[in-house]
């Protein structure tokens, strides 16, 4: 495929993409993020692959790209679960977002207390 070829797919694609995301209702976003996870998981597992032909191929400039894709896309997942595991709280039945989070006590966190007194 020529590079004028390639750019104008990822100039298409991007476009789509924003076109399809931006359509989508607020109460879709928790099952959107949950697919999301899912397909990094492909990137991780392409960038897992890529570093198996860089080692063997010597090529060290893969190699650091495939490490760098692997980062972002662990960050990427983890981040995804946390906010989709605390949206779902919010859905819950009969129980507020706040009442779901486990309360710290005041000796748990350091905090200064100053009187009205002062």
């Amino acid at each position: 495929m020529s590079l004028a070829t390639s750019i104008a797919v990822f100039f298409l694609a991007a476009f789509v993409g924003f076109y399809i995301i931006s359509r989508i209702p607020n109460q879709l976003h928790t099952p959107l993020m949950s697919v999301t996870n899912a397909l990094h998981g492909l990137v991780l597992l392409g960038a897992m692959v890529a570093i198996g032909g860089s080692v063997v191929a010597g090529n060290w400039g893969s190699l650091v790209l495939a490490v760098v894709a692997i980062a972002f896309g662990t960050i990427n997942i983890v981040g995804g679960f946390l906010v989709t595991d605390r949206m779902l709280v919010m859905f819950r039945v009969g129980q507020s977002p706040a009442a779901a989070a486990p309360q710290e006590s005041d000796e748990d966190r350091d905090v200064i207390k100053v009187s009205a007194d002062t």
